[in-house]
């Protein structure tokens, strides 16, 4: 048993004479700035960890300390 298009359309019709086309216009735009910026946190973390990840392992034949000349 499954929900039809016709269910559906009731639904919507009742949360829209409950809560007002305003406010779920409202509520859409904020969910979707959650969702925007959960996303961009989501990118920034895994380029940190790329970043750190690249820093913390030495290249083969890369120079890892330098010694000073002391003369």
């Amino acid at each position: 048993m499954g929900i039809s298009v016709t269910k559906l359309l009731i639904v919507l019709a009742i949360i829209i004479v409950i809560f007002g086309t305003k406010r779920l216009k409202n509520v859409g735009a904020d969910l979707g700035g959650a969702i925007k910026s959960f996303r961009s946190s989501l990118r920034e973390e895994e380029d940190k960890d790329i970043a750190k990840s690249d820093d913390d392992k030495p290249i083969d034949g890369e120079v890892t300390s330098k010694k000073e000349d002391k003369s």
